[in-house]
């Protein structure tokens, strides 16, 4: 059996929360370099084994799972702000975005130490300790089990009732195209700004469009979830021919947009900004502007080959997400 090289790095940065970054990345080739298969890397005090490196995690074009640990690597300074105190469920792919895949909550027995977890009760009476990612040494773990994108709670976990924001899922029905989402996101941003409430978009890294809202702390899930429900089907009672509210697959009529209001749901999750996705070309879900929405973008054009220049150039268009300030206050219209 191959021993797994080791690989020092400098202690890793303090996990408190910061500034949201600008734009920063990490040189990952200097982390995980590109000719290893099994390697220890040691970052400060904490050393994390990544094995089958070499291992094709999409064959067209040929991207590795090196190759995915690398993308995460080079961008952690602008994605762990945004996974940082929350809960994580994990989807594992061990054998590539082809592959099948299984979901994991509770995180492994056999576990570095420093892995931190967010103990959720559930209806059942049982208590399940998620993993969290607090640091470059524990994204690189979670992903070196075969997750390819990443999905945290919705909020953090002082209190797991409470989100931090509001979102809504744009999923086409079959018949519908990319063009009839954006349009939908649109529709979605301008019934928010009637209520005053600010909004974000970001590609699905699938076929769609979420679109999110910052709310400050305070309404309770289930509250959260209702008013999203209602305004969801006020956009279908207005707009029938291209919106659909409907959440029985059966029952949605074929070329709408769906406006998957139940994402909201306790305990749902949806892919986090910067995951890449297990679909061809391993597309990434990325941050928008308006303009680019409004401009015509097509979902395949964010990948994991170009997204970390575009954080380069542009920036983190996700950071609104982490202030404090900007953020609705939903109990206004409960």
């Amino acid at each position: 059996m191959k021993r797994a090289r080791s690989v020092t790095r400098p202690a890793v940065a303090s996990r408190k929360r910061s500034a949201p970054s600008s734009g920063r990345l990490l040189p990952a080739a200097s982390i995980i370099p590109p000719d290893a298969d099994n390697l220890i890397v040691r970052l400060g005090e904490r050393a994390v084994q990544l094995t089958n490196l070499r291992k094709p995690f999409w064959r067209e074009p040929l991207i590795t799972k090196g190759d995915l640990l690398r993308y995460y690597a080079q961008i952690s300074p602008t994605l762990l702000p945004h996974l940082r105190d929350r809960a994580m469920v994990m989807k594992r792919y061990p054998n590539g975005a082809d592959g099948e895949f299984f979901f994991m909550k509770r995180a492994p027995a056999v576990r570095p130490h420093w892995i931190e977890v967010c103990p959720i009760e559930h209806e059942s009476g049982n208590v399940i300790e998620f993993p969290m990612i607090q640091d470059l040494p524990s994204l690189l773990w979670v992903i070196n089990l075969g997750c390819i994108d990443l999905n945290q709670w919705y909020a953090p976990c002082d209190d797991v009732d409470r989100p931090d924001a509001l979102h809504f899922d744009l999923d086409p029905v079959p018949g519908a195209e990319f063009a009839a989402v954006r349009d939908t996101a649109v529709i979605v941003r301008d019934a928010l700004a009637v209520f005053k409430m600010p909004s974000h978009a970001k590609t699905t890294g699938s076929r769609g469009i979420h679109v999110y809202v910052p709310i400050v702390r305070g309404p309770t899930q289930k509250q959260v979830w209702q008013f999203a429900k209602q305004l969801a089907h006020s956009l279908a009672a207005l707009y029938p021919k291209l919106i659909t509210a409907e959440y029985r697959v059966a029952h949605r009529p074929a070329g709408r947009i769906l406006v998957d209001f139940n994402q909201n749901a306790w305990g749902r999750t949806l892919a986090s900004v910067y995951s890449v996705r297990p679909r061809p070309l391993a597309p990434v879900s990325t941050p928008l502007s308006w303009q680019e929405v409004e401009g015509g973008i097509g979902i395949e054009e964010f990948r994991i080959d170009n997204v970390p220049d575009r954080i380069r150039r542009l920036g983190d268009l996700w950071a609104p997400l982490l202030k404090r300030s900007g953020r609705f206050r939903l109990e206004k219209l409960l």
